[in-house]
């Protein structure tokens, strides 16, 4: 049987997802893929569906999302739940924004000890191991 988009083997659906076997395994394994049957002596193949549905979830996850999270947005992917995935996303969203702001409180406080650092060039103590030490 030839492998086109919708008779693929897990090795050629997984290349054209972009992903390798492992991930299709683990993504079904989750919920988040279905395991096609396997006929009578034969092996599963895989569609150009389940191509996107990896992709979608590749791109959830380029997004911060869960994979518990992706699995409530492929429920809702439908696209009639337009508010729910907004929620999910707004929630996600909150999230980058704090994180964030930790790591423009974290950029602050290392440049000013890189620049502590410089000038102190020569001395015996450095004030970057010093704030590290608490002193």
């Amino acid at each position: 049987m030839e492998n086109t988009l919708e008779s693929l083997t897990i090795g050629t659906f997984a290349k054209a997802a972009g992903v390798n076997v492992e991930t299709i395994r683990f993504y079904q394994h989750k919920g988040l893929l279905p395991t096609p049957e396997r006929p009578y002596g034969s092996i599963r193949r895989y569609c150009s569906a389940d191509v996107a549905r990896v992709k979608f979830v590749k791109a959830a996850q380029r997004l911060g999302f869960s994979l518990d999270e992706i699995g409530e947005l492929l429920k809702l992917e439908d696209g009639t739940h337009c508010n729910e995935a907004a929620e999910l996303a707004a929630l996600r969203l909150a999230d980058v924004r704090t994180r964030l702001n930790d790591l423009m409180r974290m950029e602050q406080a290392l440049s000013k000890l890189v620049s502590e650092c410089c000038a102190h060039e020569g001395h015996v103590s450095c004030p970057l191991i010093d704030a590290l030490h608490g002193d």
